[in-house]
């Protein structure tokens, strides 16, 4: 992936993962774009980054995602990048009343929305790059987050099989999988011990030029590489075990 003079759609681009990135591919000499549901953060980016085009778009429903397609094809033909960075993480228990509606939610955001933005998108003549944020739970599951892992998990295979059937179509897909970060994904001060995101978008573009198209970091590295024995080690300590 070339790392300047892009056009880029970031999904969720305006809080965590996705305002790293959002920083980044404006130092680095991009055009980019963010779309998500409430207009007034939408505002604060672009006070603090006047050059980025926002889009509000709530990608939970079907719609919207389409309307945004059709937005991004008559106004930005010449779009070249989508990140689908857009998620949520649920900490709960399979034995909550309100566990299956949460799933559902997790469920829509984290697999729906960037398939059906996937399957949208590679129609767009320009696109040149997908790039999809995994997770190192995508591995080894945390289960006080059991759907968002297997969210992820299901995200990470998706990404292979995208990589595999998109070569005939010179569309690049890169996977981001960061571990957990010192984000509010989740909640509030749930992961104030975690690296910074800066770390962690450090690595993303010194990988990108290198011209690895898995992106790993710190925890994600590990288990990306790790034998079954490994992941069987690290989910008992992750868990508790």
């Amino acid at each position: 992936m070339k790392l300047n003079n892009n056009k880029i759609l970031i999904t969720g681009g305006a809080s965590g993962i996705g305002l790293g990135l959002t920083e980044r591919f404006i130092q680095e000499g991009n055009t980019v774009i963010v779309c998500g549901r409430r207009e007034s953060v939408l505002k604060e980016l672009t006070g603090k980054f006047p050059t980025v085009i926002t889009k509000v778009c709530d990608l939970a429903v079907e719609e919207e995602r389409t309307k945004l397609y059709e937005w991004v094809a008559q106004e930005h033909s010449d779009l070249n990048v989508l990140v689908n960075n857009a998620g949520i993480q649920n900490w709960m228990n399979i034995t909550d009343a309100n566990f299956f509606a949460r799933a559902q939610e997790e469920i829509t955001t984290n697999i729906e929305a960037p398939l059906h933005l996937t399957s949208l998108f590679i129609n767009h003549a320009s696109l040149t790059t997908i790039v999809n944020v995994t997770s190192g739970l995508s591995f080894v599951p945390f289960t006080k987050v059991p759907v968002y892992s297997a969210t992820k998990a299901f995200f990470h295979s998706f990404t292979l099989s995208t990589r595999h059937l998109l070569k005939s179509r010179n569309i690049e897909v890169v996977e981001l999988i960061p571990p957990a970060l010192n984000t509010d994904l989740g909640g509030k001060g749930l992961h104030d011990a975690a690296p910074p995101v800066s770390d962690f978008i450090n690595a993303v573009f010194e990988q990108l030029q290198q011209g690895k198209t898995e992106i790993t970091f710190g925890f994600s590295e590990a288990m990306a590489r790790s034998s079954q024995e490994d992941v069987k080690n690290a989910f008992s300590r992750l868990n508790g075990q």
